[in-house]
């Protein structure tokens, strides 16, 4: 990829933050864009945004994507290449609850930065959907695949990610513009979301608190290392398709049993389970199957779950002054 103005959205969230990070590193002038909400702990995102504040490369703008004119203003006042689109407002269960925020963020929000790309000559889109889309479609031997069919997502989440993907096919049938959509599965690592698994996990055994295991702990999860995440990120970045979808995971399932028997040896503590029914909107299990972006993108994921939980781990320890 030459060097370019990439606009992150969401660059103070979790993957917005590593991408960010990686583009600074490669070189590239980086506009970043959040708006900094409460969904967690503000004082996380606020540490990650000074981080990347160190690098002159770096630009940013606390705006909301569901506002139009502040998008079209941010669009007006910078000469943008591209654009990774990563802000989102995240979270599967809280999605039951105020879906209006989703569907405003998730919906309008990829909307307003569209219509203001299109406005502005700015071609080329990668933007973050999520496993969610497959909702409870059976487990194939081979995983989820991008030809399966989507129809039916169990969340608002879920269905807010699906419209992303349904709005730029859309739009780039009307006005040509390049879109590559990547669908994450559990992202996790260092400077991780604290309403993940692995993350309140370590947090309660830390504290000698229950941790909640849904489904009776009987759930699987394809656990992908953010850094693995990024690569996908940037490998899209690099190589801009028409129109296309793709799996970002680490093409293994794991039992919630073991996550959380790594996390205890990590931390040298057993854990209080706290036995839990399936919440709504929960799936029982996600698999990616990766062929598609090993093909067409040369995604080859490379961290094991033992390792990437030893690395959030040491980043946790470090960052909350638990060593």
């Amino acid at each position: 990829m030459a060097k370019s103005n990439v606009l992150v959205t969401g660059s103070a969230g979790f993957v917005g933050f590593h991408v960010a990070k990686r583009l600074l590193e490669r070189g590239e002038n980086v506009i970043g864009v959040d708006n900094l909400n409460d969904y967690y702990d503000v004082s996380l995102k606020k540490d990650r945004n000074s981080f990347l504040l160190k690098d002159r490369k770096y630009s940013f703008h606390q705006i909301d994507i569901s506002n139009a004119s502040e998008v079209e203003k941010l669009m007006q006042g910078s000469k943008i290449d591209r654009i990774c689109h990563l802000a989102a407002q995240a979270g599967v269960r809280y999605s039951l609850v105020n879906p209006a925020l989703y569907t405003r963020t998730n919906i309008e929000g990829f909307i307003n930065i569209i219509e203001s790309a299109k406005k502005h000559n700015i071609n080329e889109i990668v933007y973050a959907s999520s496993s969610s889309v497959y909702g409870n479609n059976p487990m194939p031997s081979n995983g989820f695949s991008e030809s399966d069919a989507v129809n039916q997502p169990i969340s608002v989440y879920g269905m807010t990610k699906r419209a992303n993907e349904l709005t730029a096919y859309a739009y780039h049938h009307l006005y040509g513009i390049n879109f590559t959509g990547l669908r994450f599965f559990t992202a996790y690592g260092p400077w991780g979301r604290p309403d993940m698994a692995y993350f309140s996990f370590t947090k309660a055994i830390l504290e000698n608190k229950p941790i909640k295991v849904f489904n009776e702990g009987n759930m699987r999860r394809d656990f992908t290392y953010i850094d693995d995440v990024v690569d996908g990120v940037i490998k899209a970045l690099e190589k801009p398709f028409p129109y296309e979808i793709f799996n970002i995971g680490n093409s293994r399932t794991v039992e919630l049993s073991y996550l959380i028997g790594c996390i205890e040896r990590e931390l040298h503590k057993k854990a209080i389970l706290d036995m839990q029914p399936l919440q709504p909107g929960d799936v029982t299990e996600t698999f990616a199957n990766i062929s598609h972006a090993e093909e067409f993108l040369g995604f080859r994921p490379k961290i094991a779950i033992d390792d990437g939980l030893k690395e959030f781990i040491r980043w946790y320890n470090e960052y909350y002054g638990k060593s």
